[in-house]
């Protein structure tokens, strides 16, 4: 658990974390276990990373699959409606289904193939089929189980089942989901949701509490699943399984991912409760950049992290500040250090495209440059993940840096976050001191801000741990 993280934080790292596990795992769908490993033995940091694309469906890299697409439906429905409206999620779902998504499960399929309406469609497929515990409503739960965590236990669970019967009649499925609300929830107010699984499975009807208390319980391991991952129990029970023996947010997915088979599915679950866990500055700036996709029926809007984060806001309750172009005079781009470059928003948005470019502000749209990576760090008392954050910008730096890319790094004013990048990068590759590193910047920055103590802290435990 990151301790002290702000709300905020864990709830953008749970839409976006959901929708990166989704699209790192799509090439792999249907492959063998491993094969994630194989072809990225080390962190993949350059200009080409593990958002590889690709698979049977010929993703794009960091394209998102019919889970997110879903989820996204979801997402809209609740905050368009205030709420759970269950006709308006499922005629949104209808929509979709029409315009003929490349990728959509089969139990999903046959339930809008029936032309029945929402209250009956689902449980007339399962009452005549017996078959209905497929992990297609799970993968897509996650902005319920940010929505309904404000509301508590009793809210959060009754929704889950009541938008997992939309498309699955079983209700073992429905449990599945109220397990996962449950602990987002529990996540999202800091709380430690493996700790809270006996409470969750407390919450389980009967009938089918033994059958998740085996496959959520702490020596449970893959191997002893008796059903492949694209059912719904394995596929909570290897989320929970990671998040047990994974160290962050990017070793997680990195476990799902290698049990192979529904890779997509598995990690967006994961990524969900992951990106709860960790928050928006645990999940690597080279994953949640290229995240992009459109939903089918609905427009053609291309999703980006730009999108995805206020709408994980407004799933909050709350408003969220992004960083807007023509606000300031244009600072930069200007060489600070060989080969880094700097500026303000800007001087960093209108600059030439053959810049690799790194921004430290949240962005209302997406730069035109090929190689753009977007960190997640806040210049104000949220930032207790700065480490972490600062950890992996000064790790793609030295990878794009090594690869002969000139880099540019803005935050909106180009001083405090900027100037930390730029500090920080003199104290781990040059071993300066923070007092070293900080005159030397202000030499040839005159826009360094040092308002910021907690990135003068940083600075200091960077320079006592290299």
């Amino acid at each position: 658990m990151t301790a002290g993280l702000h709300r905020s934080h864990r709830v953008a790292g749970a839409l976006v974390g959901s929708a990166v596990g989704d699209a790192l795992g799509a090439p792999f769908e249907f492959g063998p276990a491993g094969a994630f490993s194989a072809r990225f033995p080390t962190d993949a940091r350059g200009s080409t990373t593990e958002m590889c694309g690709g698979g049977s469906l010929g993703w794009e890299p960091g394209e998102f699959t019919d889970d997110t697409q879903m989820a996204l439906l979801v997402a809209h429905s609740l905050v368009e409606r205030d709420g759970l409206d269950e006709a308006d999620v499922f005629d949104r779902f209808a929509a979709w289904a029409a315009a003929g998504p490349p990728d959509i499960g089969v139990q999903t399929r046959a339930v809008f193939d029936s032309g029945l309406p929402w209250d009956r469609a689902a449980a007339e497929h399962f009452a005549r089929t017996g078959r209905a515990a497929g992990n297609g409503s799970l993968m897509r739960t996650t902005p319920a189980a940010i929505w309904f965590s404000r509301s508590g236990t009793a809210a959060t669970v009754d929704a889950a089942r009541r938008l997992s019967a939309l498309t699955h009649g079983d209700p073992a499925a429905g449990e599945g989901c109220a397990v996962f609300h449950e602990l987002v929830r529990v996540a999202l107010d800091g709380g430690d949701p493996l700790a809270a699984v006996p409470a969750a499975l407390a919450l389980v009807a009967d009938e089918h509490r033994d059958r998740w208390a085996a496959v959520l319980a702490p020596d449970w391991e893959p191997s002893m699943a008796t059903e492949s991952n694209g059912a719904v129990w394995p596929t909570l029970g290897q989320a929970l399984w990671a998040l047990r023996h994974g160290r962050d947010f990017p070793h997680v997915l990195r476990l799902v991912v290698d049990l192979g088979g529904d890779t997509d599915t598995v990690a967006c679950v994961a990524g969900g409760l992951a990106g709860a866990v960790y928050g928006m500055g645990g999940i690597p700036m080279r994953w949640a950049s290229v995240v992009h996709g459109r939903v089918p029926g609905h427009g053609d809007r291309v999703w980006r992290l730009p999108d995805l984060l206020p709408l994980a806001a407004a799933l909050d309750g709350k408003e969220f500040f992004q960083a807007e172009t023509g606000v300031i005079p244009r600072i930069g781009p200007a060489e600070v250090l060989p080969g880094i470059w700097a500026g303000n928003l800007d001087g960093a948005r209108y600059s030439g495209e053959d810049f690799a470019v790194i921004s430290l502000c949240r962005l209302a749209e997406p730069f035109p440059h090929t190689l753009h990576r977007m960190a997640y760090i806040a210049d104000n008392s949220h930032n207790v993940d700065v480490d972490v954050v600062l950890a992996d910008v000064l790790d793609d730096l030295a990878a794009l840096r090594a690869e002969g890319h000139r880099v540019l790094v803005h935050c909106h004013g180009g001083a405090s976050r900027t100037g930390l990048v730029l500090r920080a990068w003199l104290v781990r590759e040059h071993g300066m001191t923070p007092e070293q590193a900080t005159a030397h910047v202000a030499e040839r920055w005159p826009h360094l801000g040092l308002w910021n103590e907690s990135f003068t802290a940083a600075l200091e435990r960077l320079a006592a741990h290299r």
